[in-house]
């Protein structure tokens, strides 16, 4: 009777033993579960960001592919036929004109571009024709400066810079200068430009530089004159002199 007591007492605590055990491991699993979730949650947001900023790495607005104007020169070689290896510059009218066969037009085409119009200029003369276009000279990026400054004149956008730096780079202002009224011309697109007022005196006495705009490639600052010295010449000037009475003391 006893054995068999103690027997039923051991199955039912071996019993409880494993149900104690299976919820543990259930409720570890939900944690892992929930876990699990959450950190999916978080994965899945931090691919979100990542895929966002890959995506604006990757998707996002690029640089555009340089395009051909007037006065660029490219090198055109062909490895097979060496004989029709030449550099063209880009004329005038925007064509280049291509030796033993029809000119074509290059302004404002890319490189990739030309490469495909001359491959078929070359395709009536040869079979197959492999080339390769390679940009030589091209304009460099610039800005102007003209107006009130010590040496106006056009200077190359080699780096970040800012209206007031280009304007020290001309040499800075003349006393003539109205430095309240520094006007920045930027081309557009439509061969038209948006120009825009900037008051450097107000810039500089209150070191908001922030708002000193950064050049880019075409711009133009035009300095102009002082209203005081416009109408300074038509002034008379200041004079000294001594008044001698003849008649005696």
């Amino acid at each position: 009777m006893r054995s068999a007591l103690l027997t039923a007492f051991i199955a039912a605590a071996a019993f409880l033993s494993q149900q104690a055990i299976e919820v543990a491991v259930a409720q570890e699993g939900g944690l892992d579960a929930s876990a699990g979730v959450a950190s999916g949650a978080t994965a899945t947001g931090n691919l979100g960001e990542m895929g966002g900023a890959l995506s604006l790495g990757l998707t996002g607005g690029r640089r555009p592919f340089y395009r051909l104007q007037y006065s660029d020169t490219v090198e055109v070689n062909f490895p097979f036929a060496p004989e029709f290896n030449q550099t063209l510059a880009v004329q005038p009218d925007g064509f280049v004109a291509l030796r033993g066969t029809s000119a074509v037009f290059a302004s404002g085409k890319t490189l990739a571009e030309l490469q495909e119009q001359i491959d078929v200029a070359y395709s009536e003369i040869l079979r197959n024709p492999e080339v390769t276009v390679t940009l030589k000279e091209f304009d460099k990026p610039y800005f102007i400066v003209s107006g009130e400054v010590i040496r106006p004149g056009k200077y190359e956008l080699r780096s970040n810079t800012t209206v007031i730096e280009a304007v020290a780079i001309a040499g800075g202002f003349t006393g003539q200068a109205r430095h309240s009224e520094v006007v920045l011309f930027r081309p557009k697109p439509d061969d038209k430009a948006e120009a825009r007022t900037l008051d450097i005196k107000k810039l500089l006495k209150t070191r908001e530089l922030s708002e000193d705009l950064r050049l880019r490639a075409g711009d133009i600052i035009f300095v102009p004159q002082s209203t005081i010295s416009k109408v300074r010449k038509y002034l008379p000037l200041p004079t000294t002199g001594v008044y001698l009475n003849p008649t005696p003391f």
